[in-house]
């Protein structure tokens, strides 16, 4: 049966051929193969729908041990840490709320019209007396999760990232620990299958330097290479991404936060039952071949994520 994948574009398939080595004469054949080694892993339950599956081949540029190791660690780090990385509900708690508040969302068109898909996190929108940056992360993870199965621009060109910290306070800072810095990082570059492009943080505040020159060596020198701090200076981030680009608020023409959370606010009601179901799939560890994951060992901070074995 021909894959359930929805068509790129023309443009995007032939960067999706030229960048990410995708033959969609090959398409069917390298899912089967995904496919058939999920099923041999008696302790990994995944979803299997090919438009998700296909995520994480275009997210490793087709490499199938790369796909596998990637798939394994985000069920994997979801199963261990739910309160991170597993969303069940886009209803409970606070998170609509802090949806509400527009401070995380996706830009509707694409840096440069076809390009990465630009994403924005206004921390200063989540006072911390009111939501714990755990709660805000499990928004980010919905809409990232929702990006993986329906946005063709961030799967083949990536996520272009803008951390704004206007009216951010030190408070802010001071919720990240060193060990939830390790999760998200090793989360961000080992289990998401989208590919951060680049980083930029905008208005930053103090405590901030502490921060992350806490993060920095946890990541791989080329992401490290893709982070870029731009103090109060907004004209250094818009010789990178120019202003019509970003939105209205900002004096650019890529759409309103009002319209923008009124398209996401019915994306994220589509999708309860999805989230509903996240519920059902992740990793058995108990069932793991070979030898159990040493979690703590793995997320000292002088820890790193990369004994799994996917053979």
């Amino acid at each position: 049966m021909a894959p359930q994948i929805r068509p790129l574009t023309p443009e995007l398939q032939k960067l999706a051929n030229e960048q990410l080595k995708e033959d969609p004469d090959r398409l069917e054949a390298d899912l089967q193969a995904f496919k058939t080694w999920i099923e041999q892993q008696p302790h990994l339950n995944p979803r299997m729908d090919d438009q998700f599956l296909v995520a994480f081949l275009r997210g490793c540029k087709y490499s199938l041990e790369r796909a596998k190791a990637k798939l394994d660690k985000f069920y994997t780090l979801k199963t261990k840490y739910p309160e991170y990385f597993r969303v069940t509900s886009t209803t409970e708690g606070k998170f609509r709320e802090i949806h509400q508040t527009g401070a995380i969302i996706y830009l509707p068109t694409p840096l440069n019209e076809t390009g990465p898909r630009i994403g924005i996190w206004r921390m200063g929108l989540c006072p911390v007396e009111k939501y714990h940056i755990l709660e805000c992360m499990k928004v980010a993870q919905a809409m990232q999760e929702i990006a993986i199965l329906e946005d063709d621009y961030a799967n083949v060109n990536g996520v272009v990232f803008i951390m704004d910290m206007k009216d951010a306070t030190a408070a802010h800072m001071f919720q990240m620990t060193p060990s939830m810095a390790k999760k998200m990082t090793v989360f961000s570059e080992e289990a998401l299958p989208l590919r951060l492009k680049a980083q930029h943080f905008i208005n930053t505040i103090t405590g901030f330097e502490q921060i992350f020159n806490m993060f920095k060596p946890m990541m791989s020198k080329k992401m490290q290479s893709r982070l870029f701090v731009h103090g109060n200076k907004m004209d250094q981030l818009t010789e990178q991404i120019p202003l019509k680009y970003l939105p209205v608020e900002y004096g650019g023409e890529n759409g309103t936060v009002p319209e923008i959370l009124a398209v996401w606010e019915k994306k994220l009601d589509e999708y309860n039952d999805f989230f509903k179901e996240n519920a059902n799939y992740g990793t058995d560890e108990s069932l793991r071949p070979g030898n159990p994951i040493d979690f703590e060992g793995l997320f000292g901070i002088e820890g790193s994520f990369r004994k799994l074995n996917v053979d």
